[in-house]
């Protein structure tokens, strides 16, 4: 086998029409300041072969005009989609605290055991996100990929690159707003290896 070197830039969709909330699969738009963040997260150096997203609006309109604009194949990937947060989706943390405060408390502690009502596992969401992840490294072998997607996705892939425990995949990483994130795998005779080369720029 060929050394083949593949990078792979994900970014988190700006902030959503709304404000801030447990927003999961609600599928709300880019506010005006979240298409300024995610505008101002590229640069004109920036080269990509191709462009990944995840269906739901806030990742999927400026996926498109980035696609468009530099004439690059763009994907859309089910399986990036962000976690259901089930009963909170639309609805705020201090919303929630005020009404139960101790399931928001274990939620952040060890949100494998206690999800929010009717959320969807943790561990699934691992393994659909996983599963993409994996798609994609094989897919995109020896390109330049960016992947549009979601906090909670970019926590699960670099989870699972850096071997953190799935109990403090959420609380492990912080991921902002048109945060970046690059990941390089190289396959080689002596197998695979991925390393994150950055992240928060």
């Amino acid at each position: 086998m060929h050394n083949l070197t593949t990078s792979i830039d994900l970014i988190r969709h700006g902030e959503p029409a709304g404000g801030p909330m447990f927003r999961g699969r609600q599928d709300d738009p880019l506010s005006e300041l979240g298409w300024q963040q995610m505008r101002s997260a590229i640069a004109d150096t920036d080269q990509w072969d191709r462009v990944v997203t995840s269906p739901l609006l806030r990742c999927s309109r400026f996926a498109e005009e980035l696609a468009s604009a530099r004439q690059l194949p763009l994907s859309v990937d089910d399986r990036l989609r962000e976690i259901s947060f089930g009963a909170w989706e639309g609805r705020t943390a201090d919303a929630i605290l005020a009404e139960t405060p101790e399931a928001l408390t274990r939620f952040w502690s060890d949100p494998v055991t206690h999800l929010p009502p009717g959320g969807e596992p943790l561990a699934e969401f691992q393994a659909r996100v996983r599963e993409a992840w994996q798609h994609w490294t094989r897919e995109a072998a020896g390109q330049r990929v960016l992947v549009v997607c979601h906090g909670g996705v970019i926590r699960m892939v670099l989870a699972d690159v850096m071997g953190i425990p799935l109990d403090r995949s959420f609380s492990a990483l912080a991921v902002p707003y048109a945060c970046r994130s690059r990941v390089r795998i190289d396959q080689s005779d002596h197998g695979i290896l991925s390393c994150l080369l950055s992240h928060g720029g």
